[in-house]
């Protein structure tokens, strides 16, 4: 087990596998005190069965550079494969602005080639590898030194069986024309707005019980401060205040210190000092907004009026559908969005690119009248009126 150390065995590594068809990637990296993960540990993998081919890299390591996997990573005669690639993504963007090109993820590619939803990486070794996985490592600090033999070995398998892995799901797609689905379906992994997390946008994750554009006000410059201050000090947002005490205050809107120090939720570090003066500030912004300054939620979509039995026509059709095509459901369509797509809206996912083709042509001929659902045995099939 290899592991590099210098910016000079990283880029040797790089240049060599600049000469193969795809090398296999993933990160060991660490969240919970952080805002941004911190990367831990690289995994890196070509074909063959040589030492050489598969190695760790150390980024914690003095001096080392990721700058050479980086022009690996912008090489497009290389496809770069990862397994869940999301959170490995981010932390590359965030740390270069890079995005690995072309990029191929074997979860995605697993869930067209009928393995189901949000397979994971130890199921696909077991059933494409035919071999099981070591998990003792897997809730391990890797950003400690040094690593014993267990992690490195636990590591290097989260690039070794992904080699035959993604033979596999490439040959597979290939052999059913699928590629383009999955092509389709990473735009948004690599489009930077997927990870662009803008603090002003961020009350849109608050779940409250109310739309009132005076009480949203508040919630806005609150999940706003809190965004800003834990992007600015690099601490999870849960870590400055969590959801629960953001919508105590914006219900009970404190103007003084003595006022947050009746707060049932809010952590005691929050009732003093920077934090303590950014939220007074944030609730006093959020009630001296204007009315045309007001939140409001987008597109009234929850007034929609769904037809239940027609939703009910939609979820046969889409196990219909995927059954016949070996998809996994939720890779389509998720419950919220038939029942959109029941009540009238076409502006969804399903209704575009790959999916149109294969459910959202017949799902748009049924709300129209012009298909029914015939149950034949044990299938159901699309009858034409």
């Amino acid at each position: 087990m290899k592991t590099l150390t210098t910016t000079q065995e990283l880029a040797a590594f790089c240049t060599a596998a600049a000469s193969q068809p795809y090398v296999t990637v993933d990160t060991e990296f660490l969240r919970e005190r952080t805002y941004y993960s911190k990367l831990c540990l690289i995994q890196l993998a070509y074909p063959g069965d040589g030492d050489d081919c598969a190695v760790l890299v150390d980024p914690l390591a003095e001096g080392l550079e990721l700058e050479p996997l980086y022009t690996l990573f912008r090489d497009t005669s290389v496809v770069k494969a990862f397994h869940a690639a999301r959170q490995d993504l981010e932390i590359f963007w965030v740390d270069a602005g890079v995005f690995p090109e072309p990029l191929f993820d074997t979860q995605v590619a697993a869930m067209v080639c009928g393995f189901g939803e949000q397979v994971g990486y130890e199921t696909l070794v077991r059933k494409i590898c035919r071999q099981g996985l070591d998990k003792t490592s897997r809730f391990t600090d890797w950003s400690r030194r040094p690593l014993t033999d267990a992690q490195k070995t636990y590591a290097l398998a989260d690039v070794t069986h992904l080699r035959q892995i993604y033979e596999h799901l490439a040959a597979d797609l290939a052999k059913t024309g699928r590629s383009h689905w999955v092509a389709e379906e990473l735009r948004t992994l690599t489009d930077p707005a997927t990870y662009d997390i803008r603090p002003e946008e961020a009350w849109r994750r608050i779940k409250t019980r109310t739309n009132s554009g005076k009480f949203l006000a508040v919630v806005r410059e609150l999940a706003q401060f809190r965004e800003s201050y834990a992007q600015d000090n690099n601490v999870p947002r849960n870590r400055v205040f969590k959801d629960d005490a953001l919508i105590e205050l914006a219900s009970t809107k404190p103007r003084t210190h003595a006022d947050l120090g009746g707060s049932r939720l809010l952590l005691r570090e929050a009732r003093k000092g920077a934090i303590a003066d950014g939220i007074l500030a944030a609730v006093g912004r959020g009630i001296d907004c204007p009315p045309e300054r007001m939140p409001k939620v987008k597109n009234g979509r929850e007034n929609l009026q769904v037809n239940p039995a027609l939703a009910d026509l939609l979820r046969v059709l889409l196990k219909a559908k995927t059954e016949n095509v070996g998809v996994a459901a939720k890779l389509i369509a998720n419950s919220a969005e038939l029942d959109l797509i029941a009540a009238g809206e076409r502006d969804v996912p399903s209704l575009t690119g790959w999916r149109l083709e294969v459910f959202g042509a017949d799902a748009l001929r049924l709300c129209q009248g012009e298909i029914a659902l015939a149950a034949k045995g044990q299938n159901v099939e699309v009858v034409s009126l």
